[in-house]
């Protein structure tokens, strides 16, 4: 019998977009094997010339002109992609992606970004019959998510639910599923075991996510975490940035055994279960997992758009807060003093009752006919060989 293929479009405007796309595919993989997984960013296969032009004009836009990001998002949120503009994505980017798929023959495409959602949906209105799935990767819904053609909506939360009905969505075709995380994250570590195994002094933590671009915030707040390095220990992950790694290498004021400072990680997981406190941007993946982790969270330097609005849900849920430099000093003296009852309330937090990581990967196995198949192994319980076989990403 054939197996089911699932494929999975993506664009690399952010690393949350494929991220979410590669762990819905690890999950699927783990939860029922026989399933074929492949994640693809669409725009950069197709056309490795021109995207990271795109890309990288992009990225300068988000850090210059951040205002002008909001101010796009806040007036085109109510406008879904004309038919002008999906007409000049199809011709410029994705004239072969037709070929691709009857290529690969997949049983059902899911789209992490609106931008593959929106060209599929064109591909189906001239005949393509393949199930459109639309995985939102965020904590709010803009119009271009929405299309006519897409099969399944799968959201974080009943809000975002709330707001695709209110577009004309209907309900039947919008289902909570939750913002998928890798298998990685599934999984509880021992804190002291894991902060013996990484190297790490068994004191409280606080892991400092530069997200996929880096580090932004000012002295001020630099000068409140670096205050108490004698008693918290901080692990700074700036993510691709290697000249500011390099940079912060080399600063006097981090030349300290209670600091790490560290560049891309595949372990973020583990990192954040060794840890009592995570700051970070807002993206949608990141605060996703630290929700699966339990771990309290402080926000900066947030995206006007989207990022604005997952602090605000994280923030409205008593997960987060928005950092400042009042906000470190007050969060590293509950560190301190209350650091047991934060430690309870982190384990209340990630009590399997209040935690379904696995739920969005189940809702597409069974949309597929395909239920999990028995129990599931654990991630880290498995080989090597067989976590790199789970699901093909594929680059130019």
């Amino acid at each position: 019998m054939r197996k089911k293929r699932v494929l999975l479009f993506s664009e690399g405007f952010g690393t949350g977009h494929t991220g979410a796309a590669y762990a819905l595919a690890e999950g699927i993989k783990l939860l029922h094997p026989d399933v074929q997984c492949r994640v693809i960013e669409l725009g950069k296969f197709l056309n490795p010339t021109v995207a990271p032009w795109i890309l990288s004009a992009y990225r300068k836009t988000v850090s210059s002109q951040p205002k002008l990001v909001g101010m796009m998002y806040k007036t085109q949120y109510n406008k879904s992609l004309n038919r002008l503009t999906k007409m000049a994505l199809h011709r410029i980017f994705y004239t072969h992606a037709s070929q691709v798929i009857e290529q690969l023959k997949p049983d059902l495409i899911i789209c992490t970004h609106p931008i593959p959602a929106a060209v599929i949906s064109r591909l189906k209105r001239q005949g393509l019959d393949v199930p459109l799935y639309t995985l939102i990767t965020d904590y709010d819904a803009h119009a271009s998510w929405v299309n006519p053609e897409a099969d399944r909506y799968l959201v974080s939360t009943s809000r975002v639910k709330s707001i695709l009905t209110g577009r004309g969505v209907s309900p039947e075709l919008v289902t909570v599923t939750g913002i998928p995380v890798h298998p990685k994250f599934w999984e509880k570590y021992n804190k002291a075991q894991l902060r013996k195994e990484l190297g790490l002094a068994d004191i409280p933590t606080v892991l400092i996510m530069g997200g996929g671009w880096g580090l932004m915030f000012g002295k001020d707040v630099m000068d409140s975490l670096t205050a108490r390095m004698d008693d918290i220990q901080l692990i700074f992950c700036m993510g691709s940035n290697d000249k500011l790694v390099s940079k912060m290498g080399s600063d006097p004021l981090l030349n300290h055994p209670n600091v790490r400072i560290l560049g891309y990680s595949s372990e973020i997981n583990k990192l954040m279960d060794a840890s009592d406190l995570l700051i970070t941007k807002p993206g949608g993946m990141t605060c996703t997992e630290g929700q699966t982790k339990g771990i309290p969270m402080l926000f900066y330097s947030a995206i006007p758009g989207q990022e604005e609005k997952n602090a605000q849900y994280f923030v409205e849920l008593g997960l987060a807060e928005v950092l400042d430099a009042q906000v470190v000093d007050k969060w590293f003296s509950l560190l301190l003093r209350e650091y047991n009852g934060l430690e309870e309330l982190r384990m209340r937090r990630i009590a399997p009752e209040r935690q379904q990581p696995q739920n969005c990967a189940q809702t597409v196995l069974q949309l597929l006919g395909k239920p999990a198949a028995g129990p599931v192994e654990p991630w880290g319980s498995r080989t090597q060989a067989a976590r790199t076989e789970e699901a093909v990403y594929v680059t130019p």
